[in-house]
């Protein structure tokens, strides 16, 4: 892209120096425009690691489920065997 923005400043006779700061300006703030919003994208690389993150936090939330659950029979089980 630079080099099409070099050649049509210089078609419009601009001095190929300023043509070439030019060229390198709207580079320069395409960059920083870039580097603005690069943290904001949402990548693949982004996704898989939620999913990962996903996928062990729900490993963890049905654990913690089925503990509270055996707990709970078991506490069951010892009310009825005591129960008058």
């Amino acid at each position: 892209m630079e080099l099409e923005i070099f050649e049509a400043l210089t078609a419009a006779n601009v001095p190929s120096e300023k043509a070439k700061a030019v060229a390198a300006s709207i580079d320069q703030a395409i960059d920083r425009r870039y580097a603005l919003h690069k943290e904001q994208l949402f990548t693949k690389a982004d996704g898989a690691e939620m999913e990962a993150r996903l996928l062990r936090a729900m490993t963890e939330m049905q654990r913690w489920t089925l503990t509270a659950l055996f707990g709970a029979l078991a506490a069951l089980a010892v009310l009825i065997k005591f129960w008058p």
